[in-house]
């Protein structure tokens, strides 16, 4: 394609798709998730009277997120009796790792598997943690499959099935901290923990899945728990423009836009969301986002695509797109996958597209691809699970309800 020739709209791609399913929780569903007052709720079920109730929540609360306790029997200065009450009713379950692979790098890759749809479905999602010298990233999803289609995403390839629930969300860092050995009594020398930042970069929109997505968010970031910085938050979005002010003032993490493309029609191929909320929204909603300052910049990913979206022109006009934005660009080699039509940039004219950039003023890393070989970089992700069709669907849950 020539760098000058815009690529053609995809008209038949929709722009959102319904989710076709929703969370049935099991019978005993997993405290994981809750907030402090649902949890106080819980408890007055079990006729736990009002005056111990936030007491009693503060305990399961510690032995939850900050010991990683898997069963209610860990909690050793929770009485038997109210143990044996919780074990009734609840669990402290988080996503079943189904599958682990691990990275000539050393990044690992999840296959998590949830409850499914009432019926015997599970539906599964990835989660990446990512290794580094001074961090270790972890990149949580926030939906089964995705709503965008974008055209050079491998997850976007996937239907969207179910949003997550704040528990799957927040199951995700556990799971990464179970397999870790990362909980506060886990014997090292050093006692620094291994999963330092947590980025909403998996499969899924986060936006489009606000309310438990910036529950999760919260309880990820309670002092009193996981205890993870906002500062060490990042969630990505593809430009949901009327969530994106509102996640700021309610979380405070570290915004980034999969921005891709600087020219609307472009930018039509690559994030078809952008024929809802195009260019221009989406930059005056970074300009506007609490919080955003020179030390707290919002990020710009930028896939590198080759005679796509690589040109010096390009990198001019993304300059010039960002004016008084306080910004960073990552650019990031495309990650192939089976069946895409685009190609990676060559290195070169990835090195004089940042180089441009980097003089304009901007901090322009290009991000070093990690976990290629396990499918598990950037844009990569998808669980291969094969779905039921509506119809299938139904006729199951009609059996289900008649027995």
């Amino acid at each position: 394609m020539n760098p000058t020739t815009p690529a053609p709209a995809r008209t038949d791609a929709p722009l959102e798709k319904t989710a076709l399913e929703v969370y049935v929780a099991p019978d005993r569903p997993s405290l994981v998730g809750l907030t402090r007052a649902e949890l106080m709720a819980c408890l007055g079920e079990l006729g736990v009277p009002e005056k111990q109730r936030k007491m009693r929540a503060q305990q399961l609360w510690h032995w939850m997120y900050v010991r990683g306790a898997r069963t209610f029997a860990d909690m050793t200065n929770v009485s038997k009796d109210m143990r044996a009450q919780l074990e009734a009713r609840f669990t402290v379950d988080r996503p079943e790792v189904v599958a682990e692979q691990i990275s000539n790098d050393g990044t690992r890759k999840w296959l998590l598997r949830l409850p499914g749809d009432g019926v015997g479905r599970a539906h599964e999602v990835e989660c990446v943690y990512i290794p580094e010298t001074d961090r270790g990233t972890l990149c949580v999803s926030s939906q089964v499959g995705c709503t965008l289609n974008c055209s050079f995403c491998h997850t976007g390839t996937q239907r969207l099935v179910r949003n997550l629930t704040a528990g799957e969300i927040v199951g995700q860092v556990m799971v990464a901290r179970d397999r870790l050995n990362d909980w506060v009594d886990r014997e090292t020398p050093s006692g620094n923990r291994l999963v330092t930042n947590v980025v909403m970069m998996g499969m899924g929109e986060p936006l489009y899945n606000f309310d438990a997505v910036r529950d999760a968010l919260n309880i990820v970031m309670d002092n009193e728990g996981i205890a993870l910085s906002r500062r060490r938050i990042t969630l990505s979005t593809s430009g949901v423009v009327p969530n994106i002010g509102r996640m700021g003032e309610e979380t405070g993490v570290m915004l980034a836009i999969s921005l891709h493309a600087v020219r609307d029609d472009l930018r039509n191929e690559l994030v078809p969301l952008n024929r809802k909320y195009p260019l221009a929204q989406l930059l005056d909603a970074c300009r506007d986002y609490p919080g955003a300052s020179n030390s707290r910049r919002i990020t710009f990913e930028y896939v590198m695509l080759k005679g796509v979206n690589d040109s010096l022109d390009d990198a001019r006009l993304l300059v010039k797109l960002l004016k008084g934005i306080p910004a960073k660009i990552n650019l990031i080699p495309f990650n192939p996958w089976p069946g895409s039509k685009y190609e990676c940039s060559d290195w070169e004219q990835i090195e004089k597209f940042s180089e441009y950039v980097f003089n304009a003023g901007y901090s322009s890393p290009v991000r070093t691809p990690r976990g290629r070989d396990i499918l598990a970089a950037c844009g990569q992700l998808k669980s291969e699970t094969e779905k039921l069709s509506v119809r299938e669907r139904d006729a199951l849950r009609a059996m289900a309800m008649t027995d």
